[in-house]
Order: structure tokens, then C-alpha cells, then sequence
């Protein structure tokens, strides 16, 4: 151990050279073997396998259509309620359609309304609006359906003001918990910058609330999805009118192909939500 230390101290240049060389070398192996490591842990496994496993159920659930015979005739019941051009296809778009658009509602309400009452005018305001969004949540899914048809009466708007109602809070209150927990240093830094309060809103606090925001919106499509399975009690379509039938008749099949699609849907929305959740936050988090 002692003889290569000794060597070097002798002052021999080419010795010399090669120690610098090698110290470089091992920071350079360490930095690529740390490189290596946080490549390891930020890899984005789950967001991989989702997919795959999304369509391993798909696959799954249509062999097991495929398996029911619906072409033969056998079994009238199953083979009406399952008709994917008649029955199915029409219900998943309006399963998506609703809940593409609740969502996208709350969002443009609720995130604006998140932001506005962080703000040091209205955050006196912040209490009483939670109570309220959350007042909406509180009230059964079926009774804020009626009091929608009464309001609106029968039909997809129906049901996507309902669903508004219903996942507004959520959003609202990862968006003003989102923002609140961004480091008042980090602002105050960004405004000694120059930067105005909007783009200290803009640059600094909504990118580093994303994870929190976004994590509130992926909630409230997985309720927007379960709950549109209710939009067929105010005529708003969707595969509840499947899963209600499968009820009725008593028929399993009819019941796990209607519960399955709604699940690959959920399934589906979700993986989105987490891409988006992964790619819009700043790098860094």
C-alpha cells in the first residue's frame, strides 16, 4: 500500500501524470456510475408496464366477448345486450365523452379558481369556497344527479355539470395546497430577479405546484369515470345501461363485460394522468 504512495512522492513525472490521469478517471467513472444510478431511479417503470398490462386485460376481456358465442343464438338476452356496434361502442363513447368533459371543466374552473384564492385579496375567501366544493362532494352521487334533472333536465349536459359539481374539489384544493406549499424563498428570489407577481406565477409557482395539481386531477377523472356509470338513471347513456342489464337479467357475462370496459377506461385515463403528471413537472422534483 505504502509502495505506490512512495513512488509518487518521488517526483517522477510520467508517475505523476498517470496518478492525475487516473484520479480523472475515477471522477469520470463515478460520475457516469451516479448518472447511471439516477437514470435507474427516475426510469419511469411503472408508466412501461401500465400500458401493457391495460392491454393484457383488453385482450383478456375480448377473448372471454369472443368466448360468450354471441353469433349463435343461443342465449337472446346476452347476445342483445352485448351487440358492440348497437350497445357497447355507442356506450363507451359516452362514458368517455362524459368523463373527458367534466374533467376538463373542472379543470378550467377550478385550477384558475385555486390560483386566485392563494392570492393575498381573496384568500380570506378560501375557507368558505372549500365548504362549498366540498358540500358538493358530500351530497350522494344519485340525489346531485335528480337535482340536475330537475335543473336541466335529461341528456349528457345533465349528468357533466353534475360530475362538475361532484369532482370540483379535488382540483380546487390541490391547486391551493399545490401552490401554498411552494417555497416563499424561492418566490421572493424570483421577484428580487425583476420578475412581476405574474411571472412569478407563471415561471415559478404553478410549475413547481404541477405534481400537486395534476395528482388532483388524475382523482377527479377516476371519480368523473365511476360516476358516469350513473348517467343512464338521467338518460345520460354510458355503460351503466350494460351493467344495469347484466343486473336485471341476472346475466354475469353481460355484467363482467360491461364492468371490465369501464375498468380499461379508468385504467386508461389514469396512465394519461401520469405521463402528464411525469413530463410537466420542471426537472429537478
Amino acid at each position: 500500500m505504502s509502495g505506490p504512495r512512495a513512488v509518487g512522492r518521488t517526483g517522477a513525472p510520467p508517475l505523476e501524470a498517470d496518478r492525475s490521469r487516473s484520479a480523472d478517471d475515477d471522477g469520470t467513472d463515478l460520475a457516469v456510475a451516479t448518472a447511471r444510478t439516477r437514470s435507474t431511479r427516475n426510469r419511469p417503470i411503472g408508466l412501461a408496464l401500465a400500458p401493457v398490462g391495460i392491454l393484457v386485460l383488453a385482450a383478456g376481456l375480448w377473448f372471454y366477448y369472443r368466448g360468450l358465442h354471441l353469433d349463435s343464438g343461443d342465449n337472446f338476452q346476452q347476445a342483445s345486450a352485448l351487440d358492440w356496434g348497437v350497445k357497447l361502442w355507442p356506450e363507451t363513447v359516452e362514458q368517455v365523452t362524459i368523463a373527458f368533459w367534466s374533467t376538463v371543466i373542472v379543470v378550467l374552473i377550478a385550477v384558475p379558481a385555486g390560483v386566485a384564492l392563494t392570492r393575498p385579496a381573496l384568500r380570506r375567501f378560501g375557507p368558505a369556497v372549500l365548504s362549498v366544493a366540498n358540500a358538493g362532494q358530500a351530497l350522494p352521487a344519485y340525489g346531485l344527479l335528480v337535482i340536475f334533472l330537475v335543473m336541466l333536465g335529461q341528456g349528457l349536459t345533465t349528468v357533466i355539470w353534475a360530475l362538475v359539481l361532484f369532482a370540483l374539489l379535488p382540483v380546487l384544493r390541490n391547486t391551493m395546497v399545490g401552490l401554498d406549499g411552494v417555497d416563499r424563498p424561492t418566490i421572493e428570489a424570483g421577484r428580487g430577479m425583476g420578475m412581476t407577481r405574474w411571472q412569478a406565477l407563471v415561471h415559478i409557482e404553478l410549475p413547481l405546484a404541477v405534481p400537486v395539481i395534476i395528482a388532483g386531477v388524475r382523482t377527479a377523472m377516476i371519480i368523473n369515470i365511476g360516476m358516469a356509470t350513473l348517467a343512464f338513471l338521467v338518460g345520460g347513456g354510458g355503460l351503466g345501461i350494460t351493467i344495469n342489464s347484466g343486473l336485471k337479467l341476472q346475466q354475469d357475462p353481460v355484467l363482467l363485460v360491461g364492468a371490465g370496459l369501464v375498468a380499461i377506461i379508468a385504467l386508461s385515463f389514469d396512465w394519461l394522468g401520469a405521463v402528464a403528471e411525469r413530463y410537466l413537472k420542471p426537472r429537478g422534483l
